[in-house]
């Protein structure tokens, strides 16, 4: 027999129950599982980045758990349950694609000989989204901040791909470089600051919360220029930890198997065996 999602929502019952459930999982709560389902969706890309798709279905699957467990946790706490967030997320993506679905049902469908163009569906998405953003903003008073164009993006992101998504969404809006080449100009500028703040607080002139904000600067920028080259920034800092820790266990095996110690060498030596490294991938 295979289970279902209604078995998986009886067992998540069951890890819960207060008398006879695991103590573990019902001391849990929404904020102590957020390390770990932060964990679950980062170990899923990781399996998709491997191509490790017999393992992608396992990580799915840890994924999936965290759902149903906030989903239980709801219910417990009379906020919602897991049924609700199913029916608020297919309810809120009929809306979102008018041009899959005209009349707004799951049943409707498009006519394939008249489809909108990506122009016009880009357009619609980005109206819907923001009409949605009107309605879920909170009330505030006439002391608390303006609605602002930036509102939705989660602070709890992490902050290169938060820099990703507020620079898309002020590019939207025509806050945007006019292409590649002042992003480069920037680039450089960005880094004579970070020099000046570095060399100040090495002499005792500047403090070190003006190299944070210089290096801040320029990591932002680095991420504005991986966007007008249409390169995912935090998967192109994942392929260069992943080329590293490569090079890095070549470096140590080759060490192994010629007897010597990597503590003992000298970084000339270690940099040596580096170039080599680099030169066999690139013939490779």
């Amino acid at each position: 027999m295979s289970y279902s999602i209604d078995d998986l929502k009886v067992l998540m019952s069951r890890l819960r129950d207060p008398e006879t459930g695991c103590p573990w999982d019902t001391k849990q709560t929404f904020r102590s599982i957020v390390p770990h389902t932060l964990e679950e969706a980062h170990e899923v890309a990781d399996a998709i980045e491997r191509e490790d798709y017999p393992n992608l279905k396992d990580e799915l699957g840890d994924l999936l758990f965290q759902v149903i467990f906030y989903s239980q946790i709801g219910a417990e706490e009379g906020l919602f349950s897991f049924d609700a967030v199913v029916d608020h997320l297919v309810r809120k993506l009929v809306r979102r694609h008018p041009h899959v679905f005209p009349e707004g049902t799951l049943e409707s469908r498009i006519d394939p000989d008249n489809r909108p163009d990506e122009a016009w569906i880009k357009e619609s998405w980005e109206r819907i989204k923001a009409e949605e953003r009107a309605q879920n903003q909170p009330e505030k008073s006439s002391a608390a901040a303006s609605p602002s164009r930036l509102d939705g993006i989660a602070r709890a992101l992490p902050a290169m791909v938060r820099a990703e998504k507020l620079q898309k969404r002020a590019a939207r809006h025509g806050f945007d470089w006019p292409d590649v080449g002042p992003v480069f100009d920037k680039l450089h500028e960005e880094i004579d600051e970070l020099k000046e703040a570095w060399q100040a607080a090495e002499s005792g002139e500047g403090d070190r919360d003006a190299v944070e904000d210089e290096l801040g600067d320029l990591l932002f920028v680095c991420v504005n220029l991986a966007r007008f080259m249409k390169v995912n920034p935090e998967q192109a800092v994942g392929r260069t930890n992943h080329k590293f820790e490569a090079r890095f266990r070549a470096i140590e095996q080759v060490l192994e198997r010629e007897g010597r110690s990597f503590d003992e060498e000298t970084l000339e030596a270690l940099d040596e065996i580096w170039q080599s490294v680099k030169g066999i991938e690139k013939k490779s």
